[in-house]
Order: structure tokens, then C-alpha cells, then sequence
């Protein structure tokens, strides 16, 4: 598949030619995750569960050195960071120019430590996931080569909140593209302490929290702009199952169900987004006690788009946690029912707040947010 450069490819055909080391490496992991699983035995899944979770730790600790190892001493120490350092909530939606990410800049980085980069991120991200990262990423340089775009929002005016402590960037020198993305390490990378992987940039923020086994992906803010573009051929649409998949179970409603799900009054923005670490907003819309069996599955089928980012087994860990919590989780939405109509949608359980939020109006700039109140940069975990 011809691919653009400087666009990240997506191929796994056996001799297939890319056109640079980012690309390459997304082919190989691409065609390493799409592999098929082994399967097992009822008696052996608890087991299976808990070691394929170590495997993914021991994994990314195995990336984590390697990527240090081709770092030098200056960079080792720019990408470095105490575990309970400020750094870990100082992470934005922003673009370079108005918010300034602490740790090593893509642009900055040869193509061998952009690879080993990639690859340590991947480690903890699924098959689908990584792809989903990629196409935020790839969407960022299409908007860099179409000369830029809006930051809009209340969150482009905040300027991220507590994520004001990276700094804030000079004015008219706002940046977007593949070469504006960063990624910190905060703690010594470890089969058994704990340790984070932070990476993002504009409209993205992966903050992987990895405690022995367990690892857990809150908060991040998965984002996109433009929403849909098209790539060698193809419409891309990075949040498309997000927005499709949530239109459908709106208008999977009754009419009772919508009248309760409905907010009466607009919402715009983020609730949740950067810089509202530890605030608690009460549930509002319908209950998912409220839906039918076929209604509760495209509510989790669509709380997975979020979730589903992180490795298939601590995924499937988290969103089973989500499923036992059910009947305390609400749906509530604003705007528009018509799918290609603006509307706002928020998720709220126990463990789980999404939001997904179209920007000053504009369809083609999402942001969404994905948090867990109990385990936010792995607070849970940490207590063990």
C-alpha cells in the first residue's frame, strides 16, 4: 500500500516496502498483534489472565531499557522522572506553542530511538488501540500540512489545567504534526514497582500506570482533529465507532428512556477533562438498570472503544469490573439524536467517567476524556 511520508503505514503483507523507520515499525507490530490467540481452557483462564498480564509488564520493562539504551546520558535524563513527580498530571490535549510537554520530543529523536520509542508504547496498548493511536497521530499531520487548526474549548482556554505545569509555549509558534508528540517515563521501569509511561501530544494523552501485574490506562484523552481524513485511499475516522456506536444506543431508546437520558440543558465541553483530577460531578441520565439486556451490551460494546485501548487483558480485567457495576453506571447525552448531528454523551459508574465532546460546535474536532475516580494514574494499584 503506497503510504504518504512522514504518515505512519499500516500494512503487514510479507515484503511490503515502507518509506521510513515509523512506518516499519507500525507494519511489524501491526502484524505481530493481529496474530492469532491460543486458546485455552475454563479451569486455566484465571491463570491465564494473571500471566498474560505479567507478560505485558515484563514486556514493557524489556522496552523501556531498550529505548533507554539507545538514549544518551542527557536524553536518559530528559525523559526521566520521579514516580511521584508533578510531571505525572502535567499532561494537556494542547498543541506545542501554547502548552510545553516535559520529556523527549518525537522531532528530537533519530529514527531508531523513534522505533524503540513506538515499540515501548505498544507494549501496553492492543492491536486496536495502537491503530487508534496512530490515526490520532497521523490526523495531527494532516492537519499540520492543511496549516493548522483551531483550539477551541473551554479546555484550549484553560490551557490544560493542572497541566499548566509543563509550561506554557510562545505565542504565533504553535506547532502540530508527528514530530510534536512526547513521551516521559515517571519511575524506574519495573517488573514489581510502580512506574508510568506517559505519552501524547496534541489531542492525545496515554497515561499507562504499570504496577506488577496490573496496569491501568486512566486518565487519557484519546481526541481527533480533523475526525475524518483520508489516507492512501481511505477514510479514516479515528472516533468514528465512539460516535457511531453511541448514536445507535440513543436511538435504542424509548421514548421513555430518552426523555430520562436527555439532559435539559446543553453541554458543550469536557466536564472531566485536563486539570480536573479529583473532581466528583453527580451521575446524570438514565441508569443502566434501566435498559434491557440488548441496550446494557451497546453500552458496554461502547464503553469499550475507551477501555479496549489498553492491552487486551487488563482490558478485559477492567471492563468486567465495569459490567459487575452496572446497575450503578448512567448514560446521559446532549444535542442532537440524528447521527452527523452535534451531541455531547457522557458514561459514569463507579469506576468509570467517558465523555465525549464535540468542540465550539465543530464536527470535525472531538475531544473525550476517560478516567476512573478509584484509579486514576493508578492511585488503586499504588494502595495495594
Amino acid at each position: 500500500m503506497p503510504s504518504r511520508d512522514g504518515i505512519i503505514a499500516d500494512d503487514c503483507r510479507p515484503g511490503h516496502a515502507t518509506v521510513s523507520a515509523m512506518k516499519r515499525l507500525h507494519t511489524s507490530l501491526m502484524c505481530l498483534a493481529l496474530a492469532a490467540p491460543i486458546v485455552i481452557g475454563p479451569g486455566q483462564r484465571a491463570a491465564a489472565r494473571a500471566g498474560a498480564n505479567d507478560a505485558v509488564t515484563t514486556r514493557a520493562v524489556a522496552a523501556a531499557t531498550a529505548f533507554l539504551g539507545t538514549l544518551d546520558a542527557a536524553q536518559r535524563s530528559k525523559v526521566s522522572f520521579a514516580f511521584d513527580s508533578p510531571q505525572r498530571t502535567g499532561w494537556s490535549n494542547l498543541p506545542t506553542g501554547i502548552f510545553q510537554r516535559n520529556g523527549l520530543r518525537f522531532g528530537d529523536l533519530t529514527p531508531t530511538q523513534r522505533d524503540a520509542a513506538l515499540a515501548l508504547v505498544s507494549t501496553t496498548l492492543s492491536a486496536s488501540g495502537y491503530r487508534k493511536v496512530n490515526d490520532i497521530m497521523n490526523g495531527d499531520e494532516v492537519l499540520k500540512t492543511a496549516g493548522g487548526g483551531r483550539t477551541g474549548g473551554r479546555q484550549g482556554a484553560q490551557g490544560g489545567g493542572a497541566g499548566a505545569r509543563g509550561g506554557r509555549g510562545v505565542p504565533g509558534a504553535i506547532r502540530f504534526g508527528l514530530d510534536e508528540y512526547y513521551l516521559a517515563l515517571l519511575g524506574t521501569p519495573s517488573p514489581a514497582a510502580p512506574w508510568m509511561i506517559q505519552f501524547g501530544g496534541h489531542h492525545l494523552a496515554i497515561n499507562v500506570t504499570l504496577v506488577g501485574a496490573a496496569q491501568a490506562m486512566t486518565p487519557s484523552l484519546p481526541a481527533a482533529q480533523p475526525a475524518k481524513y483520508t489516507l492512501d485511499g481511505r477514510t479514516i475516522r479515528p472516533l468514528g465507532n465512539e460516535n457511531d456506536k453511541a448514536f445507535a444506543l440513543v436511538n435504542a431508546l424509548n421514548a421513555a428512556q430518552q426523555k430520562k437520558a436527555i439532559l435539559d440543558y446543553q453541554v458543550n465541553d469536557l466536564v472531566l477533562g485536563p486539570g480536573a483530577d479529583g473532581k466528583v460531578i453527580q451521575p446524570e441520565g438514565i441508569a443502566a438498570s434501566e435498559l434491557n439486556a440488548a441496550q446494557q451490551t451497546m453500552l458496554l460494546d461502547l464503553v469499550h472503544e475507551w477501555v479496549g485501548i489498553l492491552n487486551d487483558e487488563p482490558a478485559n480485567a477492567k471492563m468486567a469490573e465495569i459490567r459487575n457495576s452496572l446497575p450503578g453506571t448512567y448514560f446521559a447525552w446532549s444535542g442532537s439524536t440524528k447521527n452527523g448531528g452535534l451531541a455531547y454523551f457522557r458514561i459514569q459508574g463507579p469506576t468509570v467517567v467517558i465523555e465525549y465532546a464535540p468542540q465550539q460546535g465543530d464536527l470535525d474536532h472531538i475531544h473525550t476524556i476517560y478516567r476512573d475516580p478509584t484509579n486514576d494514574y493508578g492511585a488503586k494499584l499504588v494502595r495495594r
